[in-house]
C-alpha cells in the first residue's frame, strides 16, 4: 500500500486515533507501515486529527497533503512519528495557526490558509512555497532553506520576516508598487530585507502574463536588471520636488496628501503605464500623471502654455487628466458620502461646540457653476448644484442638474437628500429634548431662506422677531458660513472646471471628482476622521414618520435657544471671525 487519498468526505468532522490502530492488537495498522504518500482532500468539516505523541504511525510516509478542511492545528505525532516525512503541502485549511517541529521536512507548501500566522523550527527545509497567506508575520527556524517562493499580486512590501532567513534563492510575484520598489534597488525601502539573497527573480503581472514586469537581482557579482521604466520609480520630472514648501505651492496640497491620492489611484492608472510620454520619449510614472492632472485641474492657464510648462503634449494632457478623473471617482467615493450614525454624531457635537446649534446635521447650500466656452450646448450656461457641507467644510451630498429653468426649489424636490429624508430612511438619528414636557427635536439640516420650511429642513425667521426668534436667526447665519467658506475654497482651488470640455455624460464626473479631491484634503489634514474604505448603507432604517409640524419644530428649537442662553449667566455666545475659522478648519 504505498499511497492511499481521501478525496471529498464531507461529513468527518474527527479522526480519532483509531484510525492509525489495528482493531484486534492496539497497535499500528501494519497497512499504514508500509505507506508512503497520502492525500486528505475535501473533507470540508475535518476539524480534529487525534494522534498522541507516543503512538507510533506513518514510520514510512514521505508527502502528505492535507487540502480544504478545518484543521485548527496538526497533530503532536504527525511531527514526532512520521520521521520520514520529507514533503508536505497544506492548502485551504482553515483555522490552521501555526506549523512547526517537523525534524524531517525537506519540502513544505502553504497556499491559500488565510489564518496562518507561524512557521517554525524546520531545520532539514530546503524548498518553502508561501502562496496568499495574508496572516505569517513569523517564519524562522529554517536555516538550510535554498529557495522561496511567495506568490500575493496583492503584496506592496515584502514581509519582515526575510531580514531573519537567508534563503540561496527568492521567487516573488508581487503588486506592480513592490516590484518598482525592489527595481530601485540600493536606493529603494526594500532593500534591506533581499539585499543579502544570492540570487532574486521578482515578479509582476498584466493580463494573461504572470511574468510581463520582472527585476533579476546577483548579490554577488552585484548585478540588477529590470524591464521596469526608471520614469516609475518615483522619479518623475513633476513630482519630485524635494523642497515641500515648493511642493505645496505648485501642487496646493501636501507631499502626504499627494502620495495618498496615488494610492487611490494607483491600479487604474497604471492599466497603460507606458502609453503617455513626455515630449521626449520618456513614459510617464503614476506621480507624473497625478501631478499633471492636479495642474490641469488647478489651472486655467492656456494649453499652450501648460504644455510648455510640464513638457507634455495638450493631448496627453487632456486624455491623462480624463483618467485620473475617471480613477477618482471609482475608488475615492467614500470620501464623499453620507456619514453613518457616529459620524453624524460627531458633526452634530462640531455644530454645538461652534455654533450652539444643537442636533445640527449640515447646511444645504445652492449654487451656481457657469461654463466656459468649451460647452457646446448653447442652451444652458451654467450648472445648479445643491450641496450639504459639515462644520470643517466638507461635503456630505451634492446633486447637480444643468440650469435651464431648474431653481433652488426644483433642484431640491428632485434630489435623492429629499426623497431619502421625506420617508424617513435619512435624518432620523438621535433626537433632542427641547422641554420638559418631553417635546423633542428630530435631526435637521439648516438652509437660507429660499429653501421651504420643513421638520427636517429649518430656514430662518423671516416676520417681526422675538426674542427667541433673533437668537435662533444669528445662530442659523453663523453655522451658514461653513457652506460659503466651502464653495469659495472649492470654486477658488478647481479653476478649470467651468473651461472642461466636457458633454452630458462626463460633466457629473467631473464635479464629483473635484469634490472628492476637496474632501479628501481637508480629510488628510485630520488623520483621525479618514473614513473607511469599507463600503456600508448609510442610511438607517425607515422610521415611521410622525405628523411632525415644521413651524412647531423651529418654535421649540427656538426657545431652547433662548433657554440655553439665559442659563449661561445670561450672556449669548458671541461668534468673531476666528470662531468662522475654526469652523472651516475643523480645528
Amino acid at each position: 500500500m504505498p499511497s492511499a487519498q481521501i478525496d471529498r468526505a464531507p461529513a468527518i468532522k474527527r479522526v480519532g486515533s483509531e484510525f492509525m490502530l489495528s482493531y484486534h492488537h492496539h497497535s499500528p495498522h501494519p497497512s499504514f507501515q508500509r505507506l508512503r504518500e497520502m492525500n486528505l482532500i475535501g473533507m470540508v468539516q475535518w476539524e480534529e486529527w487525534e494522534w498522541e505523541e507516543h503512538v507510533q504511525a506513518f514510520p514510512v510516509l514521505r508527502e502528505l497533503m492535507l487540502k480544504h478542511c478545518k484543521l485548527k492545528c496538526l497533530p503532536p505525532g504527525l511531527a514526532s512519528q512520521a520521521k520520514a516525512l520529507e514533503e508536505l503541502s497544506i492548502q485551504n485549511v482553515q483555522g490552521l495557526v501555526s506549523l512547526e517541529n517537523f525534524a524531517s521536512l525537506v519540502e513544505l507548501e502553504v497556499i491559500v490558509n488565510v489564518d496562518l500566522e507561524r512557521v517554525t523550527n524546520l531545520p532539514r527545509l530546503q524548498k518553502l512555497t508561501i502562496r496568499a497567506c495574508p496572516k505569517l508575520k513569523v517564519l524562522e527556524g529554517v536555516p538550510v532553506l535554498q529557495r522561496l517562493k511567495l506568490v500575493d499580486l496583492e503584496m506592496e512590501t515584502i514581509p519582515e520576516y526575510m531580514g531573519g532567513i537567508n534563503p540561496r534563492h527568492l521567487e516573488l510575484y508581487c503588486s506592480l508598487a513592490l516590484l518598482a520598489s525592489i527595481a530601485a534597488g540600493k536606493y529603494g525601502p526594500e532593500w534591506d530585507k533581499f539585499r543579502h539573497v544570492k540570487h532574486v527573480k521578482a515578479y509582476s503581472n498584466e493580463g494573461d502574463n504572470p511574468r510581463k514586469w520582472y527585476v533579476l537581482y546577483t548579490a554577488t557579482p552585484y548585478n540588477l536588471e529590470t524591464n521596469v521604466s526608471r520614469s516609475f520609480l518615483s522619479r518623475g520630472s513633476l513630482s519630485s520636488f524635494e523642497d515641500a514648501q515648493r511642493f505645496e505651492s505648485v501642487f496646493k496640497i501636501t507631499k502626504k496628501t499627494f502620495s495618498y491620492i496615488c494610492s487611490l489611484v494607483y491600479v487604474p492608472s497604471l492599466k497603460d503605464m507606458n502609453s503617455y510620454t513626455f515630449v521626449d520619449g520618456r513614459a510617464l510614472c503614476l506621480e507624473d500623471r497625478v501631478a499633471i492632472a492636479l495642474r490641469r485641474l488647478y489651472s486655467t492657464e492656456p494649453p499652450e502654455t501648460l504644455e510648455s510648462s510640464v513638457g507634455v503634449n495638450e493631448s496627453i494632457i487632456f486624455l491623462v487628466t480624463e483618467s485620473f478623473v475617471d480613477a477618482i471617482c471609482e475608488q475615492a467615493s467614500h470620501h464623499l458620502r453620507w456619514p453613518d450614525s457616529s459620524e453624524m454624531d460627531k458633526i452634530k457635537s462640531m455644530f454645538d461646540k461652534i455654533h450652539n446649534m444643537q442636533n445640527c446635521c449640515g447646511v444645504i447650500y445652492t449654487t451656481h457653476i457657469p461654463l466656459g466656452p468649451n460647452w457646446s450646448h448653447e442652451k444652458y450656461d451654467s450648472i445648479l448644484m445643491q450641496v450639504v457641507v459639515d462644520p470643517k467644510m466638507r461635503f456630505l451630498n451634492i446633486w447637480s442638474e444643468l440650469a435651464d429653468s431648474m431653481t433652488q426649489l426644483s433642484i431640491l424636490h428632485e434630489s435623492g437628500l429629499f426623497e431619502e429624508c421625506e420617508k424617513g430612511a435619512c435624518l432620523n438619528g438621535s433626537k433632542l429634548k427641547t422641554a420638559l414636557d418631553g417635546s423633542e427635536v428630530r435631526e435637521y439640516i439648516i438652509g437660507d431662506a429660499g429653501y421651504p420650511l420643513l421638520p427636517w429642513l429649518l430656514t430662518p425667521y423671516q416676520e417681526v422677531l422675538s426674542d427667541s426668534m433673533t437668537e435662533f436667526n444669528r445662530r442659523h447665519s453663523a453655522a451658514t458660513t461653513c457652506a460659503l467658506k466651502a464653495l469659495a475654497r472649492f470654486k477658488d482651488t478647481w479653476r478649470y472646471l467651468p473651461w472642461w470640455p466636457v458633454d452630458l455624460k462626463t460633466l457629473p464626473k467631473m464635479i464629483c471628482a473635484c469634490l472628492m479631491l476637496h474632501n479628501i484634503v481637508i480629510d488628510m489634514e485630520d488623520d483621525a476622521a479618514m473614513p473607511s474604505v469599507k463600503e456600508g448603507n448609510y442610511c438607517e432604517e425607515v422610521r415611521q414618520l410622525e405628523n411632525e409640524d415644521a413651524v412647531r419644530v423651529r418654535d421649540m428649537l427656538s426657545q431652547h435657544f433662548l433657554t440655553s442662553r439665559s442659563s449661561e449667566s445670561g450672556v449669548g455666545p458671541v461668534y468673531t471671525e476666528e470662531d468662522h475659522e475654526v469652523a472651516a478648519s475643523g480645528s
